[in-house]
């Protein structure tokens, strides 16, 4: 890909301001199971009866406080979906919030040069869409080989520390 896109976030939003390197975004189901295996899905809990919260789940959320009705933290916590999964270790700082399809990559030993994926996401890059020629301004964040189910990402993966290209680490 040639076109380097538009930065909506002005060099502002969605960058790590203490390296000038932006966050990456894939689609979840790019990567696959590992990061529903990997990652760590955060609940928030509200009140059945006026949605008043958030609540903390087990004995503290005997009674809200906001409509005071009783709370059964057994049958009523029961059916959550998560709010957003997160990954923080490795080097890497990861999140994807509920149903939105998108990990965004906010930290990772690894880099990659990409698309703007604006304006959904102002300043952020596509790893998904790697360009041709590597532009400072499109530098990203991005999953490491070993994300990827064939042990090779879908794009050039580079070293934070030395700036190098990183090879996949394929078995036979």
């Amino acid at each position: 890909m040639s076109n380097a896109g538009i930065d909506y976030g002005l060099g502002k939003t969605n960058i790590d301001t203490k390296t000038g390197i932006r966050f990456g975004v894939i689609q979840a189901n790019h990567v696959g199971q590992a990061w529903y295996e990997d990652s760590e899905a955060h609940y928030s809990f509200h009140c059945p009866h006026c949605g008043g919260g958030p609540l903390k789940k087990g004995s503290d959320a005997k009674r809200c406080p906001h409509c005071y009705k009783v709370i059964d933290s057994d049958r009523d916590f029961d059916n959550l979906d998560p709010d957003f999964f997160f990954y923080k270790k490795e080097g890497y700082k990861c999140f994807q919030k509920g149903e939105d399809p998108d990990i965004f990559v906010e930290k990772s030993p690894y880099f990659t040069y990409a698309q703007f994926c604006s304006p959904c996401a102002p300043g952020a890059c596509s790893m998904e869409s790697e360009l041709d020629e590597p532009l400072p301004s499109n530098k990203c964040y991005c999953l490491g080989h070993d994300w990827f189910e064939d042990g090779k990402a879908p794009y050039t993966v580079y070293s934070v520390k030395t700036g190098k290209v990183v090879e996949p680490q394929l078995t036979a």
